[in-house]
């Protein structure tokens, strides 16, 4: 099983061609996909059209939805960004150092094309598809 970032989704469902789109477009079908609910939200909530927004959620809810956060990940995320502050590090988003700790916690590869995710790999122990 692995977990795809939204900023992997947004550039499939806007058709960029890149290796994660590629790796994705490859995965899919063959390979346990999960969709968090912070990721369901972030990419739904970029859809202007409803018809794309209604098509996408189709698409995304065949695949297993985890919720992502309660108090237990709240606070191991906090932990986890402060250690990267500690290091020089400032995460530009919150809800990456989410979806970053959730993953580690859980053991599940990310696929991502956001920078915020780099030093979780190298500092955190996230584990990358890639």
């Amino acid at each position: 099983m692995i977990c795809v970032d939204t900023s992997v989704w947004i550039d499939y469902f806007n058709g960029k061609i890149s290796k994660e789109t590629d790796c994705l477009d490859s995965l899919l079908g063959n390979q346990e996909i999960l969709i968090g609910d912070l990721i369901l939200t972030e990419i739904l909530q970029g859809f202007q059209e409803d018809r794309h927004f209604r098509e996408a959620q189709n698409m995304l809810e065949s695949f297993p939805v985890q919720s992502m956060l309660g108090m237990p990940l709240a606070i191991k995320s906090a932990t986890n960004y402060r250690a990267l502050r500690k290091r020089g590090v400032t995460v530009r988003k919150t809800i990456d150092v989410m979806i970053g700790t959730y993953c580690i916690e859980n053991h599940i590869p990310l696929l991502y094309a956001d920078r915020d995710f780099d030093p979780m790999v190298r500092h955190l122990g996230l584990q990358s598809v890639l």
